[in-house]
Order: C-alpha cells, then structure tokens, then sequence
C-alpha cells in the first residue's frame, strides 16, 4: 500500500476535526434532511476541506461523501468521507462525534483515518498494517459471550416509521448481553470496537461513508464485520455486524432467529 494513502486520510481527518473543535458550542444553522435528519454549515465546512485535501493529493481518485453526490468516473480508487459523523450529537453539544476518511481499492478499503477532536483521539488502520491508536496498535476484546459482552447499535433516520421492526433486533440484544449502548456515531463505535473499548456493533441502513473506515479497523485489530447474512459487506454497508470472532459468530446467530422467545 502507497504509504500516501493512509498519510493523506489523516491530515484530511485532523484537519476537519480542527474545524469541529473550533465551533463546538456555537449557534448553528441546522437544515433537516428529514424529520430528525439534520445537517449544518459545520458539516459542509468540514466536508470542503477534506475534499481540498483528498483532490490536491490524489486528483484522479474518486469521492464519495454524506453531503453532496459527487461525480464518479468508474476509478478504481474511491475515498469514502463522512466530514461530521454523530451531525445529532454535535448539534446538542454531547461530546461523540468524529470525522472518517477511508480508502477504498476495488471496493476494499486499504487506507483509513477516524479522529475524535475532543478526546484528540486519531483512530488509524492500513491493510496488513493493523490498526492504532494515536499511533499504538490496539486489538479487538476477547469475550466469547454476549452474556459478558458490550455491545453498541445505532437506528437509521426511518426508525419512527417502522418502530416495532427496528426495535426487534434490539430487544434480541438486549435479552442477551451484559449491555447494551446507543452512542449515535457509527464511523466511532467501530474504531471502540477495534481498540476493545466495546465488545460488538451492528447496525441496518448505513452507508458505505459509516463504515469503510472503521470496518477496516475492525479487521486489522483482529475482529470480523459482515452484513447480517455473513456475506462481506464491500461498498454496500447497508447492515453489519461487528465483533471479534467468536463473538461474532454469536451475534450472527441472535441475529439469524427468525421468532423471539
């Protein structure tokens, strides 16, 4: 791997999380994308440097971010941005929010950055490289059980609208593990996962931007993300599933029940 890659996603990464820093606390202009969907001038400003940073390095890769569609011309190499992952929490002042640069090549991502600005925390991973924190190799948890297990989910935008079918897989969880959590940024529950702050992440109707980073992490820290199916999730990411393997193996099969008991 081109060291310029994973070089590139964390100055793009840092960068951005100046910006959120900076205007934590502001007032701000939130526009809704939906009923609690929402995204501010913070967003954008983020999203623009990173962009000016991803374009002036790497002029003939394409780019895939949250805030705008950007024109793809069928290049192999395609960066993935979320500029302000956790837009709700940041909104509110509750401290989980990050930014997540990620590259991928033929749909594997190979390269990629999540920093944390309030913590000054940079999550880092490159294929066959493993995955750091702030420059420390960090690896997945152990437990086996969910019995033992933190595990961590977030719910799509929709989650009013189909209420009940969103709250079945959760309440499956919650009658199996020690805990369960709802941080709100999915890009940083991954790179917990990858440092064995927590145990297991799942989540439906994400997008690739939420987790080409942090699925990588996952990876080179010695845990497993598929989809629900145990398929490999590649630019798809509409639904995962995170652990280490045991784990996950466990998760798959909460997750596979087709009745609740």
């Amino acid at each position: 791997m081109d060291p310029r890659f994973l070089a590139v996603a964390c100055d793009a990464a840092l960068g951005a999380g100046a910006i959120q820093k900076a205007r934590l606390g502001d007032r701000l202009d939130v526009a809704h994308k939906g009923a609690i969907d929402i995204v501010t001038e913070v967003d954008h400003a983020c999203e623009r440097h990173v962009l000016q940073v991803l374009r002036a390095a790497f002029p003939d890769h394409d780019i895939v971010t949250e805030e705008q569609e950007l024109e793809r011309r069928g290049r192999s190499h395609v960066w993935y941005v979320d500029p302000l992952d956790g837009t709700v929490n940041y909104s509110h002042g509750y401290p989980f929010f990050c930014v997540s640069v990620a590259l991928a090549v033929d749909d594997r991502p190979v390269a990629g950055a999540i920093y944390d600005p309030v913590k000054d925390e940079l999550f880092t991973a490159g294929r066959g490289q493993g995955a750091r924190l702030n420059g420390r190799l960090v690896h997945v948890a152990s437990r086996s059980r969910l019995v033992d297990a933190l595990l961590v989910t977030g719910f799509p935008y929709d989650v009013r609208e189909h209420l009940e079918e969103r709250l079945r897989l959760f309440s499956r969880f919650m009658g199996e593990a020690q805990a369960v959590r709802r941080d709100g940024a999915a890009a940083l529950d991954l790179a917990y996962l990858a440092a064995g702050r927590i145990d297991g992440f799942w989540e439906e109707r994400l997008n690739p931007w939420d987790v080409m980073a942090g699925g990588l992490m996952v990876e080179e820290a010695g845990g497993r993300m598929t989809r629900f199916d145990g398929s490999e999730p590649l630019a798809r990411a509409d639904e995962v599933v995170a652990a280490n393997p045991a784990l996950h193996a466990a998760m798959l099969e909460v997750v596979a029940r087709k009745t609740d008991v």
